[in-house]
């Protein structure tokens, strides 16, 4: 009997590659839009953060010992989201990010884990509340920044899927002449046949071309 040799993974660094947004409102953030996690909704805070800490759903076990057995088994207990943090890169000369996420501010920060790559099941929905956010401070050889703490006050959506791209129709030729509804490229002939309905019908429809007796 062969044993099957395991697929090769593609392994990549989280840094470059992962995305971190604020979003003022989801509809359903099972299932996040293109809409909503574009620009004005969405505040990219991905190249600002300096360090992450939190951002996972965990469960409370409840342990269930017998008497039959001295192991002491568990099942699984209630879920909860320990509170959590970004900590930002202070910009001397803008506070957009700081007029974003004033204390008390409610909003979704949301994780592409794997990047912006449509219909990849990578993307992490946590709903939260601003809890403080102070500057921090160092005499030491570092770059300036502040730190946000979030409290997740409702259950994340783990796992959603990244919404299709938009899709744009694609530019008509710069020579196409649809100033009567007729395309019509330079050198054609000025010659052409217009087409009316004169009357339709679910199965059918009956036409005339202008110019016929």
């Amino acid at each position: 009997m062969s044993l099957k040799k395991p697929s090769t993974q593609t392994r990549f660094l989280r840094r470059g590659i992962s995305k971190i947004y604020w979003l003022k409102k989801i509809n359903d953030p099972k299932w996040p839009s293109r809409t909503e996690i574009s620009e004005p909704n969405r505040f990219d805070l991905t190249s600002a953060v300096s360090d992450i800490e939190g951002w996972a759903l965990e469960n409370d076990p409840i342990e269930t010992p017998d008497m039959g057995s001295t192991f002491n088994s568990s099942i699984p207990g209630n879920d909860k989201a320990e509170n959590s943090s970004l900590t930002f890169y202070e910009d001397r000369h803008s506070d957009a990010i700081e007029q974003q996420l004033p204390k008390g501010a409610k909003g979704y920060v949301v994780l592409l884990r794997k990047g912006d790559i449509p219909g990849s099941r990578s993307v992490d929905v946590f709903p939260v509340q601003v809890a403080t956010r102070a500057a921090t401070y160092s005499t030491g050889n570092e770059a300036a920044k502040f730190k946000v703490d979030f409290t997740i006050i409702d259950e994340p959506s783990l796992d959603a899927v990244v919404p299709e791209a938009f899709h744009t129709l694609p530019k008509p030729p710069e020579d196409c002449d649809d100033d009567h509804g007729h395309g019509r490229r330079h050198g054609d002939d000025d010659e052409h046949v217009d087409v009316t309905v004169v009357s339709t019908t679910k199965t059918a429809a009956t036409v005339t071309e202008h110019g016929e007796d």
